[in-house]
């Protein structure tokens, strides 16, 4: 039964929602990064279909661009319709089989992900310690292959959660491949922002997310799977326990058949090509200088402001700076004030390091001297409420 304005009797009302109005922050914070304008306006061209021609050559500039940030010539490079956690499960679902054991690190928060998802799909996990905020030693790695002899090694090459920067990455690949174990790396926060050579330092897999050093909306994640990796995939007994980030379907889509899996995320695609564009654009040597550069100012001035970054200088991460919290001060008090009075975002400690560190990110369109300067000031008077004097 319906009244004479056609509504029907109890139904519910329509929300009386405004125009969306997100305020106008300056993201120096873990991630997302400042998006590019350009990307912004990339987002706004009209959609064409998952499978028009016009896409498909879209898709194969992306896969080319890609290739080019991750420093590889794998056919197998993709994004991955989801965000950066999409495309690490891609990763380590496909990769790691039931019955297989992978080992992971335990210095920060990713390593633990990684070990969350690998017991998902079925592995046995074993471990290769290292104290939160330092890297991995490629001695205590080889003593934990020789130990375990586990299938696959995975670690964090930019680990968000302490500011540190894995040294030594082709030693750590060599010592997985002299024991026939394939080897992943997490390259959410370097991507695109610090030195990556997926080729020449003999990664297995590698995966990342838009949102950090690409300055790109999350919604398509970077991945690259070596000829080896995609073998191991293609061969294995058991379906990958998602169909929806099975690579052996995923291939159908993004390699030469174009076959229909899944509807892609097309402005996201978009989004990531614009982004990929301006990267190949500054050149990804000119692009890693500039993230150390400016990034280098802000460690300089945080210093200058008396305080202490949580990693050593030979393992500092340009992209995230993990700054440690002075005794006295509130860090929530001071992320809060930030956010309220300056609209800038930077980010507590995760785990192990909760209440003892901020991170501040430096990454991409976020990485510019205006911006530092920006910061700087207003931590400085956010610190000086809390009668803390350098």
């Amino acid at each position: 039964m319906s009244d004479a304005s056609g509504t029907a009797e109890g139904a519910r009302e329509a929300p009386d929602v405004g125009e969306l109005s997100p305020p106008d922050r300056t993201l120096m914070g873990p991630g997302p990064s400042d998006v590019h304008p350009r990307v912004l306006r990339a987002m706004s061209t009209p959609l064409v279909g998952h499978l028009d021609p016009a896409f498909i050559e879209i898709m194969d500039e992306v896969q080319e661009l890609l290739r080019y940030a991750f420093q590889t010539d794998n056919r197998w490079t993709i994004p991955v319709s989801g965000t950066g956690s999409a495309s690490m499960e891609t990763a380590i679902g496909n990769l790691v089989e039931p019955g297989d054991t992978m080992l992971v690190p335990t210095n920060g928060y990713f390593g633990g992900r990684m070990k969350s998802m690998a017991e998902r799909a079925g592995g046995e996990v074993v471990t290769v310690d290292a104290p939160w905020g330092e890297p991995l030693d490629p001695v205590a790695v080889e003593r934990a292959f020789d130990e375990h002899q586990p299938d696959v090694f995975g670690f964090v090459h930019a680990e968000t959660s302490t500011g540190v920067l894995q040294p030594n990455v082709s030693e750590l690949t060599d010592i997985a491949h002299a024991h026939d174990a394939y080897v992943i790396a997490d390259c959410v926060t370097s991507l695109g922002g610090v030195e990556l050579r997926v080729d020449e330092w003999d990664v297995d897999v590698a995966y990342s997310g838009p949102q950090k050093c690409l300055s790109c909306p999350p919604g398509a994640s970077p991945l690259t799977l070596s000829d080896r990796a995609m073998d191991k995939v293609l061969d294995r007994e058991e379906d990958p326990r998602s169909w929806y980030l099975d690579v052996s379907l995923l291939e159908g889509y993004w390699g030469e058949e174009r076959s229909y899996h899944h509807t892609a995320p097309i402005t996201n695609v978009y989004a990531l090509r614009e982004a990929l564009r301006i990267v190949a654009e500054e050149g990804i040597e000119a692009r890693w200088a500039r993230h150390r550069e400016v990034a280098g100012e802000l460690k300089a001035g945080l210093q200058d402001l008396g305080l202490a970054m949580n990693a050593p200088d030979e393992y500092w991460l340009p992209s995230l700076n993990a700054v440690r919290v002075p005794d006295g001060v509130d860090d929530g008090a001071v992320i809060e004030r930030l956010l309220d009075e300056d609209d800038i975002e930077i980010a507590a400690g995760l785990g192990d390091l909760a209440g003892d560190i901020w991170r501040i990110g430096c990454m991409g369109h976020s990485a510019r001297r205006k911006n530092v300067e920006f910061l700087l000031a207003a931590l400085e008077d956010a610190l000086a409420a809390q009668g803390y004097e350098a």
